[in-house]
């Protein structure tokens, strides 16, 4: 029998490797930041042109590298970050297994400039699909700069699988804030399609989020510090009011890397016990500093998961330190004991000579001495002043008085006859929560939160996608703020918003304004609206055949929608059982949620056997 097993060639090889390394242009661009970081960079800029599937360019002021280390850093397992095989266990870069820049020549059009520092000339190399095409000197600015372009050109099954433009972006953007919070020390900017999203300069940990996350922001983080021999934790976590439906705001840095962690993640959760919602998450952004050989960071290909040596002593440090803090800003109850003895009650008296309180006693008073006969005519006078007018007003006060007794009377008169008039109505709210009516069949239990949403859901889908927007006009502009990546979405779905009504009047870098507002839709609202529509386009990744305009209603149905303990009036609870069998899919929520449910006259009979 032949020998069936062969060595597979180079070029295939180092396709089979880019499918662990590179999965999208969001792993290009955690690749080449973090080979920027290692050079020693101070000015790192990232260029994105198509959501990184035309161009992925990452720019660095490092050291930059000589002609000999242009060529061979495209070779696999070729790496200035380690030498041997104990280096493994005590790792302080970023990369160092030797694959990012030869996985990623595999499926793409590669070209680097770079230049040593005191170098008058630099080098050029062009490699396309593992191939080198040329190699040339030129004049060019100190550092590297690397151009990814036409990602996986030759794996064209690859690149269909790539989602639409806004979703890869939003990859992008996790993976750019990720490297940029871990080195707030240095300064970061992106840009894409020409576009300036983000100029961070540097500047302090809490600065870096706030700058990334937006003004708002910083009225909801609460710092935590914890020094200890085996772990040190510095960062933020936020207040548990401003807890979010995603856990898009949960960050963990170890020795400056972003990783991911269910056990350590558990640890905020049970720090927070007692404070959130249901299905509320808590923010939080926290750099944990331990010994690079209790870790061990090589057990993942995208290296965001670690393992520690002694995992359940982190956790409780980690819960300890965030429970403590929580309590020292007043977040939750906990004892005080760095409090100012000063401001504690003086208990201490040795100066103060304690004596008896002398009480003082008018030894002359006799209260039945009998009065003079001028100060009781005086007194009897004082008196009957007191009464000068009320005569004239006797009568008048009386027959109010009449009055208001009639009236009762009247209203006591009348209970059974109004019992019977309302007796006739046809629904009944039950905790606030269901709307009870009679059918032919027996009885309808509805829900009225749920029939509210699908009510306006349906009426704001016929509104965006086939009639005229109708919008009010605001007497003064509404600014909202958000951060670059929301207000990316918002930007998004804008020709949607302002079919559905709204009209905007300018963008910045982090808020927007609104001049006018769907008919029916207060501005109170807006704020949770937008917050609600930016949850659900992150949260359900819209894909090619992604509706917005569905999504736009249904995010504005679900914010308006009548909650559950409200009390409603009678034309209320007919006006949504009317409103919701006139619907085309009453039975349903737009999340396909049961709506109503129906009681018949067999069932109830079934009850009294």
């Amino acid at each position: 029998m032949e020998n069936i097993i062969q060595l597979l060639p180079d070029h295939v090889a180092n396709q089979i490797a880019a499918g662990e390394v590179v999965q999208r242009p969001a792993s290009v661009v955690k690749e080449l930041l973090e080979n920027a970081i290692d050079a020693g960079a101070s000015q790192i800029k990232l260029i994105i042109r198509n959501s990184g599937k035309t161009l992925v360019q990452v720019i660095d002021n490092g050291m930059g590298m000589g002609a000999s280390d242009a060529r061979l850093c495209f070779e696999r397992h070729a790496t200035s970050k380690i030498t041997n095989a104990e280096d493994l266990f005590c790792l302080n870069t970023k990369g160092f297994r030797g694959e990012a820049l030869a996985s990623i020549a595999a499926i793409a059009h590669v070209e680097l400039k770079t230049k040593l520092r005191g170098e008058s000339l630099g080098t050029a190399v062009k490699i396309e699909g593992s191939k080198l095409k040329s190699e040339d000197v030129v004049s060019t600015s100190e550092g590297t700069s690397v151009a990814v372009k036409n990602l996986f050109f030759n794996i064209p099954a690859r690149r269909n699988f790539l989602k639409s433009d806004p979703v890869e972006l939003r990859h992008i953007m996790d993976e750019f804030h990720r490297v940029a919070m871990a080195h707030p020390q240095i300064n970061f900017s992106m840009h894409h399609n020409d576009n300036d999203l983000f100029d961070l300069r540097s500047e302090p940990f809490r600065q870096r989020i706030i700058h990334i996350f937006g003004a708002k922001m910083n009225e909801k983080l609460v710092p935590v510090q914890e020094d200890t021999e085996l772990l040190k934790i510095s960062g933020f976590v936020g207040k548990p009011e401003f807890a979010k439906k995603s856990r898009g705001e949960q960050f963990f840095f170890v020795n400056h890397r972003f990783i991911k962690s269910s056990y350590l993640n558990h640890a905020i959760s049970s720090a927070f016990e007692g404070l959130l919602l249901p299905n509320k998450y808590p923010s939080y952004f926290l750099n944990l500093e331990v010994d690079p050989k209790s870790i061990d960071i090589n057990i993942h290909p995208t290296k965001t998961e670690i393992k520690f040596d002694d995992e359940p002593t982190l956790y409780a440090l980690l819960r300890a330190a965030v429970k403590h803090s929580l309590g020292q800003f007043s977040i939750a109850p906990a004892l005080d004991f760095e409090r100012d003895p000063s401001m504690d009650t003086p208990y201490d008296q040795d100066m103060n000579k304690v004596s008896l309180p002398k009480v003082e006693v008018d030894s002359s008073f006799n209260p039945f001495r009998t009065q003079s006969k001028a100060a009781a005519k005086s007194n009897v006078s004082d008196w009957e002043g007191l009464y000068v007018g009320l005569e004239s007003k006797s009568n008048s006060d009386f027959n109010s008085i009449s009055e208001a007794q009639f009236e009762s009377d009247a209203l006591q008169s009348s209970i059974f006859e109004k019992a019977s008039i309302k007796s006739t109505q046809s629904t009944f709210q039950l905790q606030n929560k269901y709307i009870v009516g009679t059918i032919k069949s027996g009885l309808v239990v509805i829900d009225q939160n749920r029939a509210h949403e699908r009510i306006l859901y349906e009426d704001y889908l016929q509104q965006i996608t086939l009639k005229e927007p109708v919008s009010q006009q605001l007497l003064f502009p509404l600014r909202l703020e958000f951060s670059t990546q929301e207000l990316a979405v918002v930007k998004n779905i804008e020709p949607q918003l302002v079919q559905a009504g709204f009209k905007f009047s300018a963008f910045d870098s982090e808020t927007f304004e609104l001049t006018a507002l769907p008919v029916g839709v207060q501005d109170t609202f807006i704020s949770k609206i937008f917050d609600q529509l930016i949850s659900d386009v992150q949260n359900e990744v819209p894909d090619f055949n992604f509706s917005q305009s569905d999504l736009l209603a249904k995010s504005i149905a679900k914010s308006l929608a009548t909650k559950n303990g409200k009390k409603l009036s009678i034309q209320e609870q007919e006006f949504i059982i009317n409103a919701l069998f006139a619907c085309k899919e009453p039975t349903v929520t737009p999340h396909n949620k049961t709506i109503f449910i129906t009681l018949d006259g067999s069932y109830l009979d079934s009850k009294f056997n």
